[in-house]
């Protein structure tokens, strides 16, 4: 009887250093960390794009993403410290510091005290961090990981935090703050004074990317202050985000590890303008540069943490209007202006109109409900190290503290 006894422990005593052995092992820390924000990008966006592709393809159905295809997913509340409707500014500051915030300020608390975003602390660590966006540098999103403003508008102070960040990887359309700049200093002086190279369009990035610790790498000179141009609408030689990421991984791959957010900006842009093209193809951009995140993904699979999410929704995108069981997307023109059901796309007037029901949205009888933000919450996909954290409901709050809790930081 004292056998069987010893030897039942003795089998509990096994299970439990198997359990336990296997918690340590899917406990590892993210190594490698991708944060990726689709700005104003719903749930209805992503099906939308899923269902364009499936109409190029002549089908009805819902080609998945490469994000979409995550094995974790979860959804996330965006309501701000004064509005249920968020703007980017506060749903920014409450992604990079886990803290809510008023509509309309940035990196700061309602009080006004200034809010730390995790990328310092992450920097503090050891780790390197990269910010980039398809948008201006100093816009909301990438501002609130580096910047502390009760403004969001006010762009020259923002830009001008950016250099003092030590952060060694920035990308992007280039500074919206030049245009209030005035006879103030430059933020390109302070970032020369910072030990920063500027870098301008691809070909000069490479010439730079190994001669310094610390780059900016903006599009061409002569769009300082624009945006990454619509993937509808871009050249070849135009810079685009997967190529940010592709770039801010040569520059930040080193033994300890970086931390990268890069922001799919003008999904949120085109939204606004109930711009149906722009809106499909911007969040298909985004995948594009999620998928150079997970070719890296592939080669670190038990040390990088992909995470995407989206800061708000906006225009009420809704894959059907007024009535009827039917939308069709076949009539969504590609680059040539060819439609995926064929022909010229001009039976279609003005698809860029912005009006609440452009030409485009209603032969296609796509809906939108707004031409600003909706208070809906947005999606939550991950993959990697840590990545069963970011399952089912949560706060948009919470998203910054798991990514610490995932790379074993506080």
């Amino acid at each position: 009887m004292k056998q069987l006894k010893f030897i039942s422990c003795l089998l509990i005593a096994a299970v439990l250093l198997s359990v336990s052995a296997c918690k340590s092992e899917s406990a590892k820390s993210a190594k490698y960390v991708f944060y990726f924000i689709g700005d104003g990008m719903g749930f209805s966006h992503v099906a939308l794009s899923e269902a364009y592709l499936s109409a190029k393809e002549g089908k009805v159905g819902s080609t998945a993403l490469e994000f979409s295809s995550f094995p974790v997913m979860g959804m996330a509340t965006t309501y701000s410290a004064s509005n249920f409707i968020t703007c980017s500014s506060a749903a920014g500051t409450a992604l990079s510091t886990g803290t809510k915030t008023n509509n309309g300020m940035l990196g700061v608390a309602p009080d006004s005290s200034e809010l730390r975003s995790i990328a310092y602390d992450i920097h503090d660590a050891g780790y390197k961090v990269g910010i980039m966006t398809s948008v201006t540098i100093d816009h909301a999103t990438p501002g609130a990981f580096y910047a502390n403003s009760l403004d969001r508008n006010d762009y020259y102070t923002v830009a001008m935090q950016l250099p003092e960040s030590g952060f060694e990887f920035f990308g992007g359309g280039g500074f919206e703050g030049l245009k209030k700049m005035g006879d103030r200093k430059s933020p390109y002086e302070l970032a020369a004074e910072n030990g920063y190279l500027v870098a301008y369009g691809q070909e000069d990035f490479q010439a730079k990317k190994d001669s310094t610790e610390k780059i900016i790498y903006f599009q061409q000179k002569g769009k300082e202050t624009e945006i990454l141009p619509y993937a509808f609408e871009r050249d070849d030689n135009d810079l685009t985000l997967a190529e940010l990421v592709e770039g801010a991984i040569e520059v930040l791959d080193n033994e300890k590890g970086f931390f990268i957010m890069a922001e799919g900006g003008k999904i949120d842009w085109a939204a606004h303008a109930n711009d149906l093209t722009n809106t499909i193809y911007e969040t298909l951009d985004l995948d594009e540069a999620v998928k150079v995140a997970y070719e890296f993904y592939l080669r670190h699979p038990d040390q990088t943490l992909i995470i995407v999410t989206a800061d708000h929704e906006t225009g009420g995108v809704t894959l059907g209007r007024s009535k009827g069981y039917t939308f069709d997307l076949s009539i969504v023109p590609d680059k040539n202006g060819v439609a995926s059901g064929g022909g010229e796309q001009d039976n279609v007037e003005n698809y860029m109109e912005q009006l609440p029901a452009d030409s485009l949205s209603k032969a296609a009888k796509i809906g939108w409900t707004t031409l600003s933000h909706t208070g809906g919450a947005v999606p939550v996909f991950a993959i990697g190290a840590g990545s069963e954290k970011f399952a089912g409901r949560m706060n948009n709050t919470e998203i910054p503290v798991k990514v610490m809790e995932a790379m074993g930081l506080r």
